[in-house]
């Protein structure tokens, strides 16, 4: 079975955004170690999947990118780019993207059809409600928590949908140059 993995930034206070959406407080002046660890988290992934809202900005981005070869993250965008993508969407009716296809049913159901076809592991970006929804329902096999050195008081959490504990084992973790913290940690059990 293909494992489900989520890389998302999130402050030391355990909100992925401003109240307003803001993202102000991240950090992006990554060292080349902090670099190939995404490279390695996302090497293995041949599926991406992610909420509407923020593919219309996510797919668009990256394509730029690739488009560039002299863009510095011109193989980030080609891995973004070339890797097919799911996008959960109950309001458009087609994919506007290429190397896209939309996911219209039930959340369970089509993660775990995903989850259950062959390939390699998949990765889900997304904002706060999408990725909310797949913790609540529990089908998210890894967590990578990017960790930024920043606490902003009160803004969007991804855990308060939970309706029972989550048990989660730390399966490693490390600090990085520029002050972020990436905590990797799966389902225990």
């Amino acid at each position: 079975m293909r494992k489900l993995k989520l890389q998302v930034q999130i402050t030391i206070d355990g909100f992925v955004s401003g109240p307003n959406g803001e993202m102000d407080w991240m950090t992006w002046n990554w060292d080349n170690e902090l670099k190939d660890h995404v490279t390695d988290l996302t090497e293995p992934v041949d599926c991406i999947v992610m909420g509407r809202k923020l593919a219309e900005g996510f797919i668009p981005h990256w394509a730029g990118v690739a488009a560039d070869p002299d863009n510095p993250e011109y193989w980030a965008g080609r891995k973004f780019t070339d890797t097919h993508k799911v996008v959960f969407s109950k309001t458009l009716e087609s994919s506007p993207w290429e190397n896209a296809s939309l996911a219209k049913g039930d959340l369970a159901d089509e993660i775990n059809k995903l989850k259950n076809a062959p390939g390699e592991d998949i990765i889900v970006y997304g904002g706060v409600t999408f990725v909310s929804s797949l913790i609540r329902e529990n089908l998210i096999d890894e967590y990578n928590l990017f960790v930024n050195p920043a606490a902003i008081g009160k803004g969007m959490p991804i855990f308060d949908k939970l309706e029972k504990k989550m048990d989660l084992e730390l399966v490693g973790s490390k600090a990085y140059e520029c002050g972020i913290v990436v905590m990797r940690y799966g389902k225990k059990g």
